[in-house]
């Protein structure tokens, strides 16, 4: 089993060949292929830490398809003051399809 862990818009993510994931929303558009660095390596029995090594490592992705998170609300109040704030957010996020790792 080969598996690599990658950083990807500011957090880390294990994949492997095929794996679809879903990271901060990246530059790009569907269709074209990113490389994500590599933080560590699994190659069967070999885990390769070494920043050189890795340095060398490619791991390709295919840009499926932008989207965006769930919606969260924020809301703020405080007691007897007649202050109310409501906020909403939704994330930018980017589902990507990992094709090789070399």
């Amino acid at each position: 089993m080969v598996y690599a862990i990658v950083k990807a818009g500011g957090r880390q993510e294990k994949v492997s060949v095929g794996d679809v994931v879903v990271v901060d929303r990246l530059s790009g558009d569907a269709g074209e292929s990113v490389e994500l660095p590599a933080i560590l390596l699994v190659d069967g029995d070999n885990v390769t830490t070494d920043a050189d090594t890795l340095a060398s490592t490619v791991v390709t992705a295919e840009i499926l398809r932008d989207e965006k998170g769930p919606k969260i609300t924020i809301l703020k109040y405080k007691n007897k003051t007649g202050y109310r704030k409501r906020q909403g957010h939704r994330q930018k996020l980017t589902r990507l399809k990992v094709t090789s790792i070399k």
